[in-house]
């Protein structure tokens, strides 16, 4: 469907970026599009040795909403949306989810992100308390065109805050949907000490620099 003709949920497109994730990858694929059978889902492996790729490659012939973005090496999670957003933008999407392909991130709520975002700009799944730094979400597509995508260098679990921190710091609209989040029980987990001490790095540095130029949030009292 030509970007233009795109309206509604047909306008959305969710991101998946995968690392060895062959043991997920087909059943994530036939959730996500039972889900929400209007919406395109982009995988974006980053080079991954155990055949994800290959896999979606038979799905991307047999389905047109399923598309496939190879990289040619592990970038990471971050520069992996980075690169999926740019796709995204460039074939006409208007909303973009973010998902992880190990169903720690139920495809049944992406309607209800999807639903939020009818009023907010940003939209967070929230596991039990409040906070901005939840993976599975919603973007409107001005966000993505208004936060400079290329300097977003951060990856892993500082990728979210650094998003969030862009998008509050212009001024979108951010809301919450709750959800739940179930641990992997297929594959490896790409969580690490260093992706912990990279988002702690972060946060710190963020907060210090909003101090030391004493800037508030546009609109905030």
């Amino acid at each position: 469907m030509p970007p233009d003709d795109r309206t509604g949920w047909e306008s959305a497109l969710v991101v998946i970026p995968t690392y060895d994730e062959a043991d997920n990858i087909e059943a994530i694929l036939t959730a996500v599009t039972t889900a929400v059978p209007e919406a395109s889902v982009l995988v974006v492996d980053d080079g991954s040795p155990d055949g994800t790729s290959e896999l979606v490659e038979k799905a991307v012939e047999t389905d047109p909403r399923i598309h496939l973005l190879r990289g040619e090496g592990k970038r990471g999670l971050g520069q992996a949306y980075v690169a999926g957003f740019h796709w995204g933008l460039d074939h006409g999407y208007g909303l973009f989810v973010e998902m992880d392909a190990d169903f720690s991130h139920d495809p049944a709520a992406i309607p209800d992100l999807l639903g939020a975002a009818a009023e907010a700009d940003v939209v967070v799944g929230s596991r039990y308390i409040p906070g901005a730094t939840g993976g599975f979400r919603c973007y409107r597509r001005a966000v993505l065109e208004a936060v400079d995508l290329p300097g977003v260098r951060s990856n892993g679990y500082a990728f979210q805050i650094d998003m969030t921190y862009r998008a509050w710091r212009l001024g979108f609209r951010l809301a919450e949907v709750p959800i739940t989040f179930r641990e992997r029980e297929l594959g490896t987990s790409k969580m690490s000490g260093s992706i912990v001490r990279e988002a702690l790095v972060a946060v710190a540095r963020w907060g210090l620099r909003d101090r030391l130029r004493g800037r508030r949030r546009p609109g905030a009292y």
